[in-house]
């Protein structure tokens, strides 16, 4: 009844990275609230794919297998969900903030008029006092709410860090952008209960209205999620030629090149080298920020990276209040002596 749920997102018949990581952030929650980590998985061909997920440490794996489950349709995986959760009624639904998990999350939530926070950089479990009115004396009524799923993001452009609740209706709903948690094996061979369910009970066949008729996936052209070096860039880069000194740095140094979002807003390298918010989320060895100011949206997106540099002509940049190494001075100044410096000393 109040189990911590997760949506298994799956290519093909493999679950996807960012499943993986909500699992492993779903066993903290549901070992801080003393329940059952519960996940779904509905596709097509699905024999064995439990294997995948009760490494990390899950108690009860929900599989709905049948033909038109795959591809991902809308209608047949909104009904599985609120279908399902209104005969479990969990406590809290996580699911990744993907092309999926933002088409799916707000059906599921209407559905059920439960909340739904997007794309959240942290998840705890706290308690709060709410006031709820006035009683006859018009003094205020505080209600106190225990175990509730803090949903913390940036808002209103970065400038605040927002901590969302939702006390009185369930499921409580987030999505979580790929990279922003740790994806960590529990116990290789957890043992949880398998559950293969009668799609038939809980799809109606009308909601196969739309079928796919064709699939184009592209490969990253980048590795800058799985980079143990990043080179990244803001709008203190000054250029798009600027920006070729970054790609010349990280050649010596075999590195992936990132950027902010103003540098990409101003057209100095491709939105899919965007870290951020509203970016990819990365966790190398080590981070080389080059004219990057340090918005919270931006820090959101690689601040559990290993070492931090900073290369900023500004030393109150707000990232150098989390650089392990500041180099004060501007990319013009600067790259050129490193990029010099490692071509002779690199082998």
């Amino acid at each position: 009844m109040d189990s911590v749920y997760v949506y298994c997102e799956i290519e093909g018949t493999t679950v996807k990275d960012v499943s993986l990581e909500l699992l492993t952030k779903g066993r903290k929650l549901a070992n801080t609230l003393g329940v059952k980590l519960e996940c779904v998985i509905a596709g097509a061909g699905l024999d064995g794919v439990e294997k995948q997920v009760l490494p990390f440490g899950v108690d009860k794996v929900h599989i709905f297998d049948a033909p038109g489950l795959f591809p991902y349709t809308s209608n047949p995986h909104t009904s599985i969900l609120v279908n399902l959760f209104k005969e479990e009624d969990p406590q809290i639904c996580l699911m990744g903030a993907t092309v999926i998990g933002r088409d799916l999350g707000p059906r599921v939530s209407s559905a059920l008029f439960s909340g739904l926070t997007a794309d959240c950089t942290e998840l705890e479990i706290g308690d709060f006092d709410m006031t709820c009115g006035l009683d006859a004396d018009k003094k205020p009524i505080v209600k106190h709410f225990e175990n509730k799923l803090y949903q913390i993001r940036p808002a209103f452009g970065g400038n605040i860090v927002a901590t969302i609740v939702n006390p009185e209706h369930r499921p409580q709903m987030a999505t979580v952008r790929e990279g922003v948690m740790k994806k960590e094996v529990l116990d290789p061979n957890y043992k949880g209960e398998v559950v293969r369910h009668d799609v038939a009970k809980y799809v109606p066949a009308a909601e196969y209205v739309v079928k796919v008729l064709d699939r184009h996936v592209e490969q990253a052209k980048h590795n800058l999620k799985g980079a143990p070096i990043v080179v990244a860039g803001g709008y203190g880069v000054g250029s798009k030629e600027n920006f070729d000194m970054l790609f010349e740095l990280a050649k010596e140094l075999h590195a992936e090149v990132g950027a902010s979002r103003a540098a990409v807003d101003a057209g100095f390298v491709d939105h899919d080298r965007q870290i951020g918010q509203t970016g990819v989320t990365v966790r190398p060895k080590v981070y080389i920020a080059c004219g990057i100011s340090g918005q919270i949206q931006h820090i959101a997106g690689m601040q559990d990276s290993g070492i931090i540099i900073s290369i900023n002509s500004d030393p109150n940049a707000p990232i150098n209040s989390i650089a392990d190494y500041v180099i004060n001075g501007t990319v013009e100044e600067v790259l050129p002596k490193m990029i010099k410096y490692y071509k002779q000393n690199t082998k």
